[in-house]
Formats: structure tokens, sequence, C-alpha cells
């Protein structure tokens, strides 16, 4: 496969494979001008360059001699332009509510933490932006200010002014910049690894030679052909080093590649004094074999990042490129291929075998079965046919379905769940800030404890205080502590997202690791939410036909008992069909009717002028009686069934020693009821949300960490109060909208496996901690004591932060959904109320 070259119309950037952002653009003004189709690299050129073309300003790209020579060239004539500040440019990136404004930014020349902590305070400190949170691991920002006191374009400048470049999100930009990116490091990474080969070729023999053997021009040819093979090394292999460095240094802050810089740039000028000087140290080989060293732990470190921040990445490439719109549809099935962001709601597409749905939407024709895995969690097919909902991104498995389109772009139920999970990366939880603390003071006490150092070997032995100055200097980069609870926090997110539970906020997983007490909503959470027929008992005919004749009098009716008799009816194989007449319905108790000239009645015992045998339903549950002029047909137990996994997660949850409650507003006895079925000991019913609000206060009181699981508009105040809240798939969006976190399958199940997942998540983390703090305190002592070369301290500093990295990445592990006891087909994981926020 060929790499796409075509540049992009705007800023001259290759458009990346399968984009499809067309500019319109005419080369005349001529009304009889032809309408010509220009490629954009991305939406942002997309919308800045049609912007300049609909204002009558089409000249510019008709006049220009040349297109930009960098992106830095085309950002600037966007700024000069100002046209980031219009709202029809940042419609397609920018968040409004009120004055306030949120955007999702890609930032270009991260390369460690200290990068992320230098931008984040950067921008925090200028007047207007009130929240600026970098996921180190994407390098996305998510940035929040006030549009009356600071403008995006501002915000933007003031990126580039520290050294960075900051882009409006988007996916072939960011998959373009990761290439780019891995390109320019393993070019690095080959120079330096030559460099090093070469060098060492040079270095061995004069370090076996004995005294005399090797002539002093024999050894000055080789001190200036090493010093010809490290020159490159230094200023392209580790440049970047010295790049970072300098940008720190303008910000006045001591950056992690400030010591790295320092002992790299210090040992290289010394060897070129000894070379030409002809004193009896250079350090060539130390400087090529650090810099390769350590590049190859950034490399891999990289990639590793890349890696366990796929899951949050393989979410915004779900929805496809293209799809098959049907013009005129229902009257005509004119099929035209169209681009997905060209979809607006109200069309019709159709969606063949193995396709993803290109947004989200209704079946309006056709049945099939969706695999919802990839965004729910959901490990089992979920049956669709006529009036079912359907998620953008999404895989339609068995035949074609016509659906009609109701949200797209930034609306979806995918882009919502990206912003949360988004937003979940880049807010720092407790740990992660006391890191970030100890990081940022960190290299100024090395810098501190290496002039020590080197004043002391001074006194002792100055032949060798310089070479273990700079050994101090590198072994000790804080960079493992830095990166110790991002990367677990990333990995561990990404897989919790699999599973089909979406963090929404930074604390909720080291909460959840702490939980010691889960309360539970009963209906819509524990129980399927939906009356459904659970029991049955024949005094006379067959089942089909007690079936048949129930629906045929509720044929009209639309309370739930109504619903749930000819839902079984549909469900059951064998059910003739009937016709009811003379239906007269009494409130609260009944329905009777005549079939065939035969009168029926349907309804409470008492309606039907019967009980059903003592102790023959359990309590709580909904009975009714079918009978005909002779007597009783049936009875019927009617009720709000256990979700599948109900018992099975109760179970694991008890294994895990957390305490059980069931609060609910039904009936005291259903509630009861349920909770000796599933093994829960302390169940409340008839509570109003004020009731729960202050039951879980009384936990806290007592010193429990709460974790609430609920679905309701009534949860939501409890949802808030309890440290970290769970809300259920199909959940009202005030209960979505107060939870930390949202299970976005109806396997209930996965709950537990979030809890195992977090508790697991604060292991790897404290390893990670003790690990990097472990390796300094070791490492500071054996440098100054001269037992670390340079180029030891080299791969010291890399593999500890891969290490780290590696550590993490366990988390990831085993992230598919596997089938669970309890999992049924067709059971829908829809997320309604992904609206936020």
């Amino acid at each position: 496969m060929t790499e796409n070259t075509t540049p992009c119309f705007h800023c001259g950037e290759p458009v990346p494979s399968g984009a499809d952002y067309p500019i319109r653009y005419r080369e005349s003004r001529q009304p009889d001008a032809p309408t010509l189709i220009k490629p954009a690299c991305c939406i942002g050129c997309q919308a800045v360059a049609q912007t300049i073309i609909d204002s009558g300003n089409a000249d510019y790209y008709r006049l220009r001699t040349d297109l930009p020579k960098t992106p830095e060239a085309a950002l600037e004539e966007l700024r000069n332009l100002k046209l980031y500040d219009l709202p029809e440019v940042q419609q397609s990136f920018v968040r409004a509510e009120g004055e306030q404004r949120e955007a999702s930014l890609i930032l270009e020349g991260i390369v460690c933490a200290a990068c992320v902590w230098l931008n984040e305070r950067h921008l925090l400190r200028m007047p207007g932006v009130l929240a600026a949170d970098i996921n180190f691991s994407t390098r996305r920002a998510r940035v929040r200010w006030d549009d009356s006191r600071i403008h995006l374009s501002d915000i933007l400048k003031g990126i580039q002014e520290i050294g960075y470049l900051a882009y409006p999100f988007d996916t072939g930009r960011q998959e373009e910049l990761f290439r780019k990116e891995r390109e320019t490091a393993i070019r690095r990474l080959a120079i330096a690894g030559l460099g090093m080969m070469q060098v060492m070729m040079y270095a061995v023999p004069a370090y076996l030679a004995g005294e005399g053997e090797m002539t002093a021009d024999i050894e000055a040819l080789m001190r200036f052909a090493s010093l010809i093979l490290t020159t490159p090394v230094v200023f392209y292999s580790a440049w970047p080093f010295f790049q970072t460095a300098w940008r720190d240094l303008k910000a006045r802050r001591v950056g992690m590649d400030v010591p790295v810089a320092l002992g790299v740039g210090a040992a290289y000028v010394a060897s070129i004094y000894g070379t030409f000087t002809g004193s009896a140290e250079v350090y060539f080989d130390a400087v090529v074999m650090f810099v390769f060293f350590l590049l190859t732990g950034r490399f891999l470190e990289m990639s590793a990042r890349k890696r366990s921040a796929e899951a949050a990445e393989s979410l915004i490439k779900l929805i496809p490129a293209a799809a098959t719109r049907l013009t005129g549809y229902p009257a005509t099935r004119d099929e035209e291929m169209v681009a997905a962001v060209k979809l607006s709601a109200g069309d019709h597409v159709l969606v063949g075998p193995g396709d993803s749905f290109p947004a989200d939407g209704v079946v309006v024709e056709g049945r099939s079965s969706v695999d919802e895995s990839l965004l729910t969690g959901e490990s089992m097919p979920v049956a669709k046919h006529a009036d079912s909902p359907v998620i953008g991104g999404t895989i339609n498995l068995e035949s074609p379905l016509v659906v009609r389109v109701d949200k797209v772009g930034g609306d979806t139920v995918l882009s919502g769940i990206v912003r949360l999970l988004d937003r979940a990366l880049a807010e720092k939880p407790r740990l992660a800030q006391i890191a970030d603390r100890v990081a940022a003071w960190f290299v100024l006490v090395l810098l501190i404890v290496a002039a020590l150092v080197a004043g002391a070997w001074y006194l002792v032995d100055p032949s060798r205080a310089f070479w273990i100055t700079v050994s101090v200097l590198v072994v000790t980069c804080p960079c493992a502590l830095a990166l110790a609870t991002p990367a677990a926090l990333t990995a561990a997110l990404g897989r919790m997202t699999r599973m089909g539970l979406l963090s929404t906020r930074g604390h909720a997983l080291e909460t959840l690791a702490r939980a010691t007490d889960f309360v539970f909503d009963k209906t819509g959470t524990l129980t399927t939410g939906r009356f459904r027929l659970l029991d049955a008992e024949m005094l006379r005919g067959d089942r089909a036909h007690a079936l048949a004749t129930a629906r045929a009098l509720e044929q009209g009716a639309t309370h739930p008992v109504a619903a749930a008799l000819r839902e079984a009816a549909g469900e059951e194989d064998g059910v003739p069909a009937m016709m009811a007449d003379q239906l007269h319905y009494t409130p609260g108790r009944g329905i009777a009717g005549q079939i065939d000239g035969r009168g029926y009645r349907l309804g409470a015992p008492e309606f039907v002028g019967a009980e059903p045998a003592p102790g023959r339903f359990p309590p709580g549950r909904t009975v009714v009686g079918l009978a005909d002029e002779d007597g009783v047909l049936a009875w019927f137990a009617l009720g709000d069934a256990p979700r599948p996994q109900a018992r099975q997660l109760i179970a694991d949850l008890k294994s895990l020693g957390v305490r059980l409650h069931l609060y609910s507003g039904d009936r005291a006895e259903n509630v009861v009821a349920l909770a000796r079925e599933l093994g829960i000991d302390d169940a409340r019913g008839e509570m109003l949300p004020g009731d729960k609000l202050e039951a879980v206060r009384a936990l806290q009181a007592a010193g429990a960490v709460v974790a609430m699981t609920g679905d309701g508009v009534n949860d939501a105040p409890v949802l808030a109060q309890a440290q970290v809240s769970i809300a259920v798939d199909q959940g009202a969006e005030a209960a979505q909208a107060a939870a930390d976190m949202v299970l976005l399958s109806s396997e209930i199940g996965r709950l537990a496996d979030g809890v195992r997942l977090a508790r697991k998540t604060q292991v790897v983390i404290r390893q990670n901690l003790t690990w990097s703090a472990s390796y300094n305190g070791l490492a500071i002592p054996a440098a100054a004591l001269g037992y670390v070369t340079p180029w030891m301290a080299g791969i010291g500093m890399s593999l500890s932060s891969l290490l780290v990295v590696l550590n993490a990445m366990r988390l990831s592990r085993d992230g598919s959904p596997r089938p669970r006891p309890g999992d049924q087909p067709g059971i829908p994981g829809y997320v309604e109320a992904h609206k936020e926020f």
C-alpha cells in the first residue's frame, strides 16, 4: 500500500488515508465558474478554509505563492485571521454553555510528564481559563474557558509561546501525529545506535591497551573519530532533551529533561576539551551509550503507552467513514454512498450484515441481531426489529436493516462516552496529584544534591568528580515517579470501558477500590424494571389457550399487567389468535368480556371470585386469575424479575468483603422478598428519596465508604451523596448526570469485575510508586559514591520508566468481556442519557 501524499488544500500537510473533508472552491468570481472539490486533512482545516471562501476571501488561496512550509506556519495563518474564534468554526469541536466553552485539543511536542505539568500550569495562569487537563497517554487536552475574558486563539497562542502546538482534536490528525512521532523516534534511535556501535569500536582498544602500547597520534585519531561520530548523536538524537530543557528554563521551572541535558551537554563539551588538549579523560562512549539507552527506553515507553490508550481511541474509530443513504425513502429506495459526517437527523440509511451503524437511530425495517460488545461490553448479540434503538458504531450481524438517523456527531451515545472517558482520563486522583507535586520539587533537589556531590568529589578525587556528577544528574530523573499513576489509570480505564463500565470522574476508580458498603436501588437496578409473567398454574385447559384468552381480553389495555400478559403470549409457541368483545373494565380490579359467545373474567382474585392455594406463589408477586362461566381456568403470577446476574453479583461482592444494602421506594414486602432471594441482609422498602439520603449519610457517619447504584430520577440525590456512584443502563438522565460511573451493559455482574479491577489498579499504582521511590533511594547514593558510570545511569533511568509502564499494562490484559452465568441474548445495553455534562 502506498502512502497518501495528497496535500491539504489549506495547510499543506498530507491528508490521512480515509479522511473525507471536502472544501468547495471556485478559482474565479465568474458566476459560471465551476465549483471544485479540494481535500482537507481534518475538520478544522475544512471549516477554516470554507469560512475564508464563503466570507469572500477566496482570493487568498488563488494569490498565495506557496503552501505553508510547516504546521506552525499554517497555524500562524489561522491565528492571524482569528478564525478559530468564529462560532461556525468552533461548531465542530467546541461545546458551549452560556459564556463557558470547552474544547478537546491535540498537543504536539509532549515528550514526558513534565511537559503535561508545564502546559497545565501555564494554561491555568491565563486569565479566563477555568480548567485545563491533559492526558499524557493520548496527548489530548480538555480546556474550559470563559469566552467573555479570553478567546480560543489566545489559548492556542499561549501554548505556542512555551514551545508546543495545539490543534482541534481530529482522529485523522491524531493518527498522523502518532505516526510522525514514531517515525522520528525510530530515526533518532537508529542514529544513536549506529553512533554507539562505531564509537565503542574506537573506545574498546583504548581501554584494553596497556601502558605505552598505543601511540599518541593513534589515540588522538580515535578521539577525533569518536567526536565526529558523537556529534550527530548529540545534535540530532539527543536534541529533544535540549529543546525541552530550554523550554522549561524559559518558563522558569526545572523539568525532568534539565538534568539529562546538563549531563549530556557537559560530558560532550568536556570530551571536546579533552580531545583538543590531549587530557586524560574523554566521555564520548558514555555520551552515545547514555543517549541510545535513554531513547530506547522512551521508544518502548511510547509504544506501551499507545497500546494502553487504545481502548479510548478504538471507540472513536467505531463510526464508519461512509454510509449508504436511502433518498426518497419509503417512496423510493435510491442508494447513495455518502460520508458518515454528512448524515443528518431524519435521514434513512441501509446497514448491511457486517457493517457498522453510522449514527444513532431507530430501526424502521428488518430484523437482525447487533454486536454491541465493543461499546457496552454486552457479551451476547442483541435482537433488533422495527422500533428498536441502535447505537452508532455497533455492528449489524445477520440481515440488512433500514435505520432512521436520530442523532449525529457530538450528540451520539458514542460521542458522549468518549467525552466522559476523556474527562475521567484527564482528571487526576489524589495519588496522581501527590506524585506530580513530589516530581515538581524532586528535580530541583536533585540539582542541589549534584552540586554538593561535585564539590565533595572535587575535594576527595578531582579526576572522578566530573563523571560522578554526570551520573547523579542522569540516574535520578523522576520520569518513573511521574508515570506511576497515569500509566496505571489509562490502562485500567481502558479495560473497564471494554468491560462495559464507563468511569466519568477521575476519582471513581480509586474510591471504588476503597468502597466498604454497596447500596442498591431495587426496580431497574437489581431487577429488570419490567413487569413479566414469572409463573402460571393451569387449573383447566392448556397454557396456550389461557394466554390467548388473556391476550384477547387485554388487547387494548395499557397497564403493566396487560403488557406483560401480551408479551408472554407473543413469546409462547402455538398461541391461537382470538378476538374479544363486550369488554368492561373495572378500575383496579380487572376486565370482563366475551369470546365466541362465552364470558370470561381476568383480574384480581376477588374479581374472579376465588383465591389461589396458600403458599402457591412467593411473596411479592402480583397474582391475576382467569375465569370463565364455570370457574377459574388459570392463575398468573407477575412481577419484576431479578436481573439474570443479580444473584451472582451479590455473592461476588460478599466474597470481596463488601457490606450490602437494598433501599427502595417499592412496597416493603416486595423489597424484603427480593433481598431474601438474593441474599441481602439490610433491606428497607417504602423509602422516599430523602429517606435514602439520610440512610446513606448514616452509613458514612459510621465510617463507611459508600458506593451507590441506581437508575431513576429519585436516585439522583443519593447518587450525588455517595462517595462513588454507578448509574445502570437505561437509567434516567438525572441519575446518569449525578453518577461517577455508568454501566453501559445490562450485565450487572460487571460491577464485581469493576471492584476487582479497581483494587488491582490501586495495588499496581502503589507498586509503581514504591518501585520509583526505592529506585531513586538506591540510585542516588550509588551514583554519588562512584559505583554508577554515566552509561549505566542511562540504562537505569530508562529501565525504571519502562518497568513502570509495563507493570501498568498488566491491567489491560484479558480485557475482552467473556460470557458469564445468566447471560441472555436480546437484552439491550442502550445508553440514552449521555447528553451531559
